[in-house]
């Protein structure tokens, strides 16, 4: 965890401050649904934005293990504002609707394609990924300046891996954006004295 947080600073050029991980994270063992879960739930099911149920084997150890290594080197759980320094765990569909000031989850992940576009080809689909993604990375760059330029770029040639590569760095674009709103004092905790999911509270803007 210490080479991480020092590539992260050298990347940064400053002391890391919040940790945001896209991963349930709990102080205590997770064995089901918390009720982090069951609130974002509430809140944003109606938008397509539920969450998966958690089980000891999912996330399991890399959670625990998260939680535990990240105390050590002081960052410990959030689930309370105002939030100064620490780990908090955020879930980027949410954040996104807040975003784009959306009805509903976005249709961005690039492994899910056909379920959002059944009658185009594969090709078409690809460009309405591409298009997203591009939208997405935009309303981005307007709360987190240099997005646009820290997504991957990808094209109607790129691989599947390569696509699921610019997918995974844009969720951590958004996870580093929710991290400067919970700073910021703009985003709500979602969840108990335990565990919470942290969501924007404010659209862009």
């Amino acid at each position: 965890m210490p080479l991480l947080l020092n590539a992260a600073e050298r990347i940064a050029g400053t002391p890391i401050d919040l940790v945001a991980i896209d991963m349930p994270l709990s102080m205590l063992p997770i064995t089901g649904r918390r009720e982090a879960d069951n609130a974002v739930s509430r809140a944003y099911g109606a938008r397509k934005c539920s969450t998966h149920t958690p089980s000891p084997a999912r996330p399991g150890k890399i959670s625990d293990d998260l939680y535990a290594n990240f105390g050590r080197a002081g960052y410990v759980l959030q689930v309370q504002a105002p939030v100064l320094r620490g780990l908090v765990e955020v879930y980027p569909h949410p954040a996104l609707v807040e975003l784009m000031g959306a009805a509903e989850r976005l249709p961005y992940k690039a492994g899910k394609v056909r379920s959002y576009w059944r009658n185009l080809t594969p090709a078409e689909r690809k460009v309405q990924l591409l298009a997203q993604w591009a939208a997405i990375s935009a309303a981005l760059n307007t709360v987190l300046a240099g997005s646009i330029d820290a997504t991957l770029r990808a094209d109607e040639n790129s691989t599947g891996t390569q696509l699921k590569s610019c997918e995974d760095v844009l969720d951590a674009i958004v996870c580093a954006w929710v991290g400067t709103t919970i700073l910021s004092g703009k985003a709500r905790p979602f969840g108990d004295e335990k565990a919470a999911i942290w969501i924007p509270t404010t659209p862009a803007g």
